[in-house]
This record gives C-alpha cells, sequence and structure tokens, in this order.
C-alpha cells in the first residue's frame, strides 16, 4: 500500500470527524510516513510500518473527549430515509428512556469516583479542623478551667492532627487509584462505542 491509499484508507474510517481534527490526523501521519522516506526508508516499507489504518483510527477516535467519539459513532454515515425517520419516531417512546437511562448511569457512576474523592478529603478535613478547635479550647482552657482540661483538649488536638496526616498520605495513594479508575471507565465507555461502531 502506497502512501496516497494509506491516508484514503485512514479518512474512510475517520469519516464522522469534524473536517479540522481528520485534516490535522492525516497530516500528522502524513508527515511521518514523508519522515521515513527522506531517511532512505521505501514508501510502501513506511506505510506498512505505520500499521493498519483501521487501528490507526481506532487509537485517534480513543484519544478523543468522550462527547465527540459519541457525536462520530452515532452520526449517520448517510442522510435518514423517510421511513427510518418514521421508525425512529414511532420507536422514541422505547429508545429515548433507554438512552436517558444510559446517559444518567454513566453520569452517576463517574460522579460516583468524583464524590468519594471529594469524601475521602472531607473526612481528613473534618480531623484537621478538629485538631484546630483542640488547640484553641485548649489554649481558653488553660485560662478558665485549669491544667487538667487543657492537657484533656491539647491532648485530642494532637491525636486529631497526627490522624489528619496519617490519612492525608492514605488518601493521597486512594484518590491517585481513584482518578486512574475514572479514567479507565472513560476508556472502557469509549471503546463499548467503538465495538458498536464496528458492528454496523
Amino acid at each position: 500500500m502506497n502512501k496516497q491509499a494509506f491516508l484514503a484508507a485512514l479518512q474512510e474510517q475517520l469519516k464522522g470527524l469534524s473536517q479540522n481534527d481528520m485534516e490535522k490526523s492525516l497530516e500528522y501521519y502524513s508527515e511521518i510516513i514523508d519522515d521515513q522516506i527522506e531517511d532512505g526508508i521505501p514508501e510502501e516499507e513506511a506505510v506498512s510500518a505505520m500499521g493498519a489504518p483501521e487501528e490507526i483510527a481506532r487509537q485517534i477516535l480513543m484519544d478523543l473527549p468522550l462527547p465527540k467519539v459519541v457525536r462520530v459513532k452515532t452520526k449517520p454515515s448517510r442522510p435518514l430515509r423517510v421511513w427510518e425517520i418514521v421508525l425512529l419516531v414511532l420507536g422514541s417512546p422505547v429508545w429515548v428512556p433507554l438512552m436517558l437511562t444510559a446517559v444518567i448511569l454513566f453520569a452517576v457512576c463517574y460522579m460516583v469516583i468524583w464524590v468519594m474523592i471529594f469524601a475521602l478529603y472531607a473526612i481528613d478535613f473534618s480531623f484537621a479542623m478538629g485538631a484546630l478547635a483542640g488547640f484553641i479550647q485548649g489554649g481558653i482552657s488553660l485560662f478558665t478551667l485549669g491544667g487538667t482540661q487543657a492537657a484533656f483538649y491539647f491532648g485530642t488536638g494532637l491525636v486529631s492532627i497526627g490522624v489528619a496526616i496519617l490519612l492525608f498520605f492514605a488518601f493521597n495513594i486512594l484518590a491517585v487509584k481513584l482518578v486512574h479508575l475514572s479514567q479507565q471507565f472513560i476508556l472502557w465507555t469509549k471503546s463499548c462505542f467503538l465495538r458498536k461502531g464496528d458492528n454496523k
């Protein structure tokens, strides 16, 4: 396969992308092939080294934001016929609620991950505020209630700040894992749309 045929095949696989995104991708791979040809590699070898246009297109789509992937894969490849529009309208009481349910489920699952991250740091913040309250109350108690009460409040403040520091490091590790989980969730969702598009 030569460069022109490769770019034509890639363009066909990227059908549905905006003109700007498609041109950027085609220009990028065209420059890579040109660079390899300038280095003395035959055109066919340079093209072959790129891999299959289908796999490249899939990777390009995986790198796009999720809304763009959804738009590309749900965009009809041709204008809808009248009978198809009629069927869509008649079937809307079924497919519209199903689609809304899927969107809501996705949003809820994604939000739960970030709510968990927020909750972790809220717990840590509450211990830090408890420590601050303990130190303030200890200072007040030193002048009003006596040394025993002040020692108790200072002690609870120290325990709270120690717990807050330990939880901060533990929650940082958990938060990184949860952020990674959210990224994997987005990638999984994209791959579902891409598989659906491949089966068309």
